[in-house]
């Protein structure tokens, strides 16, 4: 009995209070906000409007300095008096050029983007839907500032200053989404997530490892799925959104249903979303190395090239994909809530487009298939969040997850000895982890420190089957079965010396263990090893400071380093990534480090334009690349049938990667406005014999302008979206590899072209319910391939869209 009264103490069921709703709103449609921000000086709790703009403000009772900000809108700074003098009523005016919005990913806590030294980008849900993205990794490429390659239509890996795949960490509603076997070359994993059901996203850029560990060395990208609302009346909340969306360019069909149902004390969502895509067409204009002339097809028992009637359609790149969402949140009172959610997506069976264009010496096809099986992610997630002012915290959240991952490789010949085994690898991984993260404020002391735990179990199935006569043929698995763990514990710490200086530092320390098992590996290749143990750790810091010399200006100097473990990927993959060319597991790897410094400079003038410029420098030590390797002395072992060439991950390479961000945002008279973002970066990297090369993963320069106009219901932009070429110079040497995704210049050498795409988009609201968008994507029909990808982009496209919402 007693421990009964005692539990229920520590919950904080003493709290009672008289619940105070207050309600935002556009001053010019007087339309509700949702998802506005209330800050107080006396509680440093971030506050979040509901659909209704509608959020419960008791806790800022004589409060003399409350703001309240929304993205897209001027921050309003009010006494809790003088907004009960207004009947709890805010009206918040439009506007574009604030240096301030509330971030989460910097220290996993609400913060204000201009009191932090690391440069954040956010994506709202505004923007998602006028941009109306078919794709995660569509969605991050329309900010701007995130470069995406495809290596075929399901596909979409991230680069973001020089660094790519597992040396960007994915984060999803604050839960890790690296596994241990994301690999160096692209990645297509962030198509797991829905657009439709994300929230908001934000990219931290440069190195994020005191908060997130491993993998965060060139940036972080947070995404924050939508979010149960709780009623702020006896009245139950339901509300919903229904669309349905159409793009020429593939045949899109994507159909999307979610609905939030919320009383005073538990609240429910649901989403689902359904996406089919056909074969994608590319423009008309443009090199005609691109082109699809033919493709191979299965007949008589046999495999054809046969022409393609189109050669403008890629042809076999269509696939489909589910997503299902699920949450249920419960506030047992104002200071303790909990949350659970589930998350599901699956993808068709789908080609890998840059294979099936490679070509061998005589001309034919290296593959007749070569695909990607359905990729698989789900995640169970259990969140607990305590708001109190005890002596160790203002604000405690544990996070529990596990997610299974399922990916699968389909490959056979064109020809030779290997032309009749068709090859499938599996790879299944469990991924456990634990967040607890506490915040702090005491006076001008600010302090957000935790703990992690990750574990991740792998296991990987390589099977065969003679497809004259279903035979099975023995072949090796990807990997080795192994268990990959994480244990870390970080402290931020942020000094506010006056209301123009803060300064910031962190520091974090992460142990990693790495076991694995190749037993199942003796009886195709003779290693000197049956198991292998990788134990070590790494300490990470981080220094910054922010001058504020008025409201208008942020100056900020940030230096931060970043690791990367190394996973099952680097350690133990088997795989042949060209023809004779095959990797091996190299079983004494060490953890890369980068070191990086930035400065940013920001300025607001007379609230009319906003400039944003960030310089930054980073360097890769000990980098783990790909370096030709030997087994049992030999530098040549049969693999596939193929006497190949063996190479291994190894800590071999030094790199360097420096540029600088630019960003201006002009609001023009007659509700128009004028954004643009570039983002250059130059990478340089050792190759094999210590040569200084162009680093494969620094994209080239690139940006977006835009031009819109906002009044009341309607939403129009013009928009222009450009990329430098890469010449032959300086391609990537790794990249020279590949002369099926490259253009040739006029001395016939290979060259990533340079491209421009102009883009139009509306969206009209035709009642409080209902809503349309629509948009022509590349309206001159450009015929491009973003640098590094496999497929070609689209060409002209027509994207319409209809949303109801309830």
């Amino acid at each position: 009995m007693k421990l009964i009264k005692y539990l229920l103490l520590f919950l904080g069921t003493s709290s009672i209070s008289y619940a105070q709703n207050i309600v935002i709103k556009n001053s010019e449609t007087k339309e509700p906000l949702e998802s506005a921000i209330l800050i107080s000086e006396i509680s440093k709790t971030v506050i979040t409007t509901n659909s209704k703009g509608e959020a419960e403000i008791s806790d800022f009772t004589n409060s003399e300095r409350i703001q309240i900000r929304a993205i897209g809108y001027k921050m309003l700074i009010k006494s809790y008096r003088e907004i009960q003098s207004l009947n709890f009523e805010i009206f918040l005016e439009p506007s574009s050029v604030e240096i301030d919005e509330v971030v989460i990913s910097a220290t996993r806590w609400g913060q204000l983007s201009g009191n932090i030294p690391s440069k954040v980008t956010k994506i709202s849900s505004r923007e998602m839907a006028l941009q109306n993205p078919q794709t995660a990794a569509d969605l991050l490429g329309a900010s701007g500032e995130v470069f995406i390659q495809k290596s075929q239509q399901g596909g979409g890996s991230p680069m973001v200053r020089g660094f790519s795949s597992n040396r960007l960490l994915y984060t999803v509603d604050g839960i890790r989404m690296n596994s241990a076997i994301f690999r160096a070359g692209n990645i297509q994993n962030v198509i797991s997530l829905d657009p439709l059901a994300i929230e908001n996203t934000e990219v931290l850029f440069g190195p994020g490892s005191i908060i997130y560990g491993s993998d965060a060395i060139g940036g972080v990208m947070s995404f924050k799925t939508l979010t149960p609302q709780f009623s702020k009346t006896d009245k139950a909340l339901v509300k919903g959104n229904a669309l349905g969306r159409y793009s020429s360019a593939n045949k899109e069909k994507t159909m999307h249903f979610d609905v939030n149902v919320g009383w005073k004390k538990w609240s429910y969502l649901s989403s689902a979303s359904h996406s089919e895509f056909g074969d994608l067409r590319m423009g008309t204009h443009g090199p005609t190395e691109y082109l699809r002339p033919h493709y191979v097809i299965r007949m008589d028992s046999a495999d054809r090239v046969v022409s393609n009637p189109d050669p403008l359609v890629q042809n076999p790149t269509g696939y489909s994909q589910i997503n299902l969402m699920q949450k249920l949140s419960f506030k047992f009172n104002e200071k303790w809530d909990f949350h659970y959610g589930f998350h599901y997506s699956k993808t068709s069976e789908y080609s890998r487009y840059d294979r099936l264009i490679e070509t061998q010496s005589n001309g034919l096809p290296r593959s007749a298939v070569w695909n990607y099986g359905p990729q698989k992610w789900s995640m169970n997630q259990f969140e607990i969040n305590h708001k109190n002012n005890f002596k160790l915290y203002d604000q405690m959240t544990l996070r529990l997850a596990q997610q299974t991952f399922e990916e699968n490789r389909i490959d056979r010949n064109f020809s030779g000895e290997q032309r009749f085994r068709l090859r499938t690898n599996l790879e299944e991984v469990q991924a456990y982890s634990a967040n607890l993260d506490f915040e702090k404020h005491s006076g001008k002391h600010q302090f957000y420190y935790g703990a992690e735990f990750v574990q991740n179990d792998v296991q990987s199935f390589g099977s065969a089957l003679d497809i004259r006569n279903n035979q099975a043929i023995p072949v090796a698995d990807r990997y080795p079965t192994s268990h990959w763990k994480s244990y870390a514990a970080y402290l931020n710490y942020q000094y506010i010396l006056s209301s123009q200086f803060i300064i910031q530092s962190g520091i974090r320390f992460n142990a990693f263990d790495l076991e694995s098992d190749f037993t199942r590996h003796l009886s195709f290749f003779l290693f000197d090893f049956t198991s292998s143990r990788i134990q070590n750790s790494s300490t990470n810091g981080s220094i910054g400071a922010v001058y504020r010399p008025d409201e208008s200006w942020k100056i900020s100097f940030n230096a931060s380093t970043g690791f990367r473990a190394p996973n099952v990927d680097d350690v133990g993959k088997i795989f042949d990534f060209a023809a004779g060319d095959v990797v091996v597991p190299n079983t004494s790897l060490k953890a890369e480090y980068a070191y990086n410094g930035e400065i940013n400079i920001a300025k607001v003038f007379a609230e009319q334009v906003k400039i944003d410029i960030t310089g930054f420098y980073t360097y890769l030590d000990n980098a783990m690349v790909r370096r030709t390797f030997q087994v049992n002395g030999k530098d040549s072992i049969l693999y596939g049938g193929i006497m190949s060439r063996v190479y291994a991950i190894q800590n071999a390479a030094k790199a360097t990667v420096y540029g600088f961000n630019f960003g201006i945002d002009i609001k023009l008279p007659g509700g128009f406005g004028l954004h643009s973002r570039f983002n250059y970066q130059l990478g340089e990297e050792e190759t094999d014999g210590g040569i200084v090369g162009r680093s494969r993963h620094a994209a080239p320069a690139f940006g977006v302008t835009r031009l819109n106009f906002q009044k009341e219901v309607l939403s129009l932009e013009l928009n222009a979206m450009y990329c430098a070429e890469v010449s032959a110079k300086n391609l990537n040497e790794e990249e020279k590899q590949k002369p099926f995704i490259y253009a040739k210049d006029q001395n016939g050498n290979l060259y990533s072209p340079a491209w421009y795409t102009l883009n139009f988009k509306a969206m009209y609201k035709v009642s409080e319910s209902l809503s349309i968008s629509a948009g022509v994507e590349n309206l001159t029909d450009q015929r491009y391939r973003p640098y590094s990808s496999g497929i070609v982009a689209a060409g002209r496209n027509l994207v319409m869209s209809v949303r109801t919402q309830f």
